[in-house]
């Protein structure tokens, strides 16, 4: 693998005007961060988790050229983790994830998910798959604190008009 500096995006609740530093976990996750890198600048409508607790995310279309595999894989993510994960539009199409109508990742056979988990206890477990490991591409290491205030009030205030950003620092 090619040695290189390490590298940084920045979160962004870009309604609430809040940020956090992520650095990339080159290391653990190769294919990951590179098809992430690739891709930025990323983002769209905000969703709270229903199912895996303390996590913020976006959905968004497929961006890298091959989906990568399984590498870094957790089901316990920690507080600060940005996790990637894949999914079919049947995956995502029953009532019971509460997905509005017109939502933007509605009709596609594909979907990524790009996740910030901010508190600690969670556990990815789904009632309808079962055990939804993600892959570990990222962690926050500056303004956590600050996103997990900020994401506590889109769990009780609602997270509609507001975004899920990642961009290069």
């Amino acid at each position: 693998m090619v040695d290189r500096a390490d590298r940084f995006i920045e979160v962004s609740l870009d309604k609430r005007g809040v940020t956090c530093t992520a650095k990339l976990l080159d290391d653990r996750a190769p294919i990951t961060c590179e098809a992430v890198w690739n891709a930025l600048p990323l983002g769209g409508d905000v969703y709270h988790a229903k199912y895996a607790r303390n996590e913020i995310y976006t959905l968004l279309p497929p961006f890298a050229p091959e989906e990568p595999p399984l590498e870094n894989p957790t089901i316990t993510p920690i507080p600060g983790d940005l996790c990637y994960f894949t999914f079919t539009d049947t995956q995502l199409g029953t009532n019971s994830y509460g997905y509005e109508t017109d939502a933007k990742h509605q009709g596609r056979t594909q979907v990524i998910d790009l996740a910030l988990f901010y508190e600690r206890n969670n556990l990815l477990i789904n009632g309808d798959a079962g055990w939804v490991p993600g892959i570990v591409w990222g962690t926050v290491v500056d303004g956590l604190d600050r996103m997990a205030d900020a994401c506590q009030d889109l769990w009780r205030a609602g997270a509609l008009g507001e975004t899920l950003n990642f961009r290069r620092a």
